[in-house]
Protein backbone atom coordinates (compact mmCIF):
# COMPACT_ATOMS: atom_id res chain seq x y z
CA UNK A 1 0.00 0.00 0.00
CA UNK A 2 1.91 3.29 -0.85
CA UNK A 3 1.80 6.05 1.51
CA UNK A 4 -0.15 9.12 0.20
CA UNK A 5 0.55 12.58 2.00
CA UNK A 6 -2.93 14.10 0.95
CA UNK A 7 -4.95 11.03 2.70
CA UNK A 8 -2.95 12.07 5.87
CA UNK A 9 -4.14 15.71 5.84
CA UNK A 10 -7.59 14.46 5.48
CA UNK A 11 -7.11 12.28 8.18
CA UNK A 12 -6.31 15.95 10.38
CA UNK A 13 -9.10 17.95 9.08
CA UNK A 14 -12.05 18.31 11.20
CA UNK A 15 -15.50 17.73 10.49
CA UNK A 16 -16.20 20.98 9.04
CA UNK A 17 -13.03 21.21 7.16
CA UNK A 18 -14.27 18.22 5.36
CA UNK A 19 -17.37 19.37 4.45
CA UNK A 20 -15.70 23.16 3.69
CA UNK A 21 -13.84 20.98 1.00
CA UNK A 22 -16.17 18.81 -0.29
CA UNK A 23 -18.63 22.15 -0.99
CA UNK A 24 -15.06 23.73 -2.39
CA UNK A 25 -15.17 20.28 -5.20
CA UNK A 26 -18.63 20.37 -5.86
CA UNK A 27 -18.72 24.09 -6.24
CA UNK A 28 -15.63 23.69 -9.15
CA UNK A 29 -17.76 20.78 -10.47
CA UNK A 30 -20.47 22.81 -11.16
CA UNK A 31 -18.35 25.36 -12.63
CA UNK A 32 -16.35 22.96 -15.11
CA UNK A 33 -20.02 22.04 -15.87
CA UNK A 34 -20.91 25.27 -17.08
CA UNK A 35 -17.72 25.66 -18.69
CA UNK A 36 -18.29 23.04 -20.67
CA UNK A 37 -21.95 23.83 -21.54
CA UNK A 38 -23.00 20.63 -20.11
CA UNK A 39 -25.80 22.82 -18.25
CA UNK A 40 -26.88 26.39 -18.52
CA UNK A 41 -26.08 29.40 -16.10
CA UNK A 42 -29.85 28.79 -14.51
CA UNK A 43 -28.80 25.40 -13.94
CA UNK A 44 -25.81 26.58 -12.62
CA UNK A 45 -27.18 29.19 -10.34
CA UNK A 46 -29.66 27.02 -8.92
CA UNK A 47 -27.82 24.15 -8.41
CA UNK A 48 -25.48 26.28 -6.35
CA UNK A 49 -28.06 28.16 -4.72
CA UNK A 50 -29.38 24.63 -3.21
CA UNK A 51 -25.54 22.64 -2.63
CA UNK A 52 -24.81 26.57 -0.66
CA UNK A 53 -27.99 26.44 1.66
CA UNK A 54 -27.80 22.05 2.36
CA UNK A 55 -23.85 22.44 3.37
CA UNK A 56 -24.30 25.51 5.44
CA UNK A 57 -21.91 27.56 3.06
CA UNK A 58 -21.60 31.23 3.05
CA UNK A 59 -21.86 32.79 -0.73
Amino acid sequence: MDFKPEHTEWETMTREEKNHQLYLNQKNMLDMFLEHGAISQAQHDKSLRDLTEKMGETA
